[in-house]
């Protein structure tokens, strides 16, 4: 069995074993990580070795902390990461490059249409039927989008929105608000099978999917990290948040996860906290006192377009993943259509939490 885990802002950790009578036998970890001294990876095997292959991670990293010589010294590797790797192995997850991902970027959508979008290309991934997609979203008008469970009253002031023009929806996904405006919004989705996640906690699967787009960033010349749960931050402030929701496959469908990621190109603030109800509580857990400061765009990070920046996204997607172009489907858009008039834009919907 093969396991692989880039450990988030660190290595690549790979794990062969394999399962014998219920336990891991012949393990061996390897990776592109730095470790000394040089007898800490045979520790690290050794502490492995025998292991019921029904041990937690959180148990499997603690037999390898306590198998570590007392001079050992990590680099872009941890004991957690080498668990998550083994967890993989046995869940025999797949890694991104297993797969032929296919990009869809098309024109501006209505936010409805982009709700449903989620949940049919999600859904034909999870039954098999269309590969691992990466979707950036093109925005046709401004939006609020709140999360499945949030309350619309508690998040939305509905009459600021409509003085604003702004299309209130609900999303499948969980996760806060996300205030919207065509060109100073950069929006992905991600419909990948449920194998890509397999052996990883929900919490670590949101860092594991967004490391591709903080690779993105590095190389935009903008140093960015994972903040736990749901947030992509850089020294400036937060410039992202990301959304999840899991499918199950119909029959022997593989399954899938929606992962899904807002990015503040440029931000009207002002506009932002008329329109969203953003508590004290939220701003004092986020370390800050004003809703205007927990933004930071990217447009004054980066100096470049919009269009620049989603170019290099998706240039840096497809060098490490490759990444070829496609189209929504008519027979998906035509269910798409139907589900934005029945479901995301109406009312018993977007208020089921009033």
């Amino acid at each position: 069995m093969h396991g692989e885990y880039k450990v988030p802002g660190g290595k690549l950790v790979v794990v062969d074993l394999d399962d014998r009578d219920g336990v891991l036998r012949d393990v061996r970890v390897a990776g592109d990580f730095f470790l000394e001294p040089d007898e800490a990876l045979l520790a690290i095997d050794r502490a492995l070795e025998g292991a019921p292959v029904t041990t937690e991670a959180s148990e499997l990293a603690e037999r390898i902390r306590a198998g570590l010589p007392e001079d050992t010294v990590m680099y872009g590797l941890t004991p957690e990461g080498i668990a998550t790797a083994v967890r993989r192995a046995l869940a025999q997850a797949t890694d991104w490059t297993d797969y032929d991902w296919q990009l869809i970027h098309e024109e501006p959508q209505s936010p409805a249409l982009h709700m449903a979008l989620d949940e049919v290309l999600t859904a034909e991934v999870a039954a098999g039927h269309r590969p691992p997609t990466l979707r950036v979203w093109e925005w046709g008008g401004p939006a609020v989008v709140i999360g499945s469970f949030q309350s619309l009253g508690n998040e939305v002031d509905a009459e600021a929105a409509q003085r604003h023009g702004m299309t209130v929806v609900r999303r499948i996904s969980g996760g806060g608000a996300m205030f919207v405006e065509p060109g100073n919004t950069i929006t992905y989705s991600l419909s990948a099978p449920a194998s890509l996640v397999s052996g990883l906690s929900f919490a670590d699967s949101y860092a594991y999917l967004d490391d591709w787009v903080l690779g993105a960033l590095d190389d935009m010349g903008i140093k960015a990290w994972y903040q736990p749960l749901n947030d992509i931050a850089t020294e400036a402030g937060k410039i992202a948040g990301a959304a999840q929701k899991r499918m199950v496959g119909p029959e022997a469908g593989p399954g899938a996860v929606l992962h899904h990621v807002t990015m503040s190109y440029d931000i009207d603030a002002d506009k932002m906290v008329q329109v969203l109800r953003i508590g004290r509580e939220k701003l004092s857990d986020k370390g800050t006192r004003s809703a205007t400061k927990r933004v930071d765009p990217l447009r004054r990070q980066t100096g470049l377009s919009r269009e620049a920046v989603i170019d290099r996204m998706i240039q840096s997607f497809r060098t490490r993943y490759g990444l070829s172009t496609g189209h929504i489907t008519p027979q998906e858009l035509e269910y798409a259509e139907e589900l934005a008039a029945t479901k995301f834009s109406a009312p018993e919907w977007t208020a089921r939490v009033p």
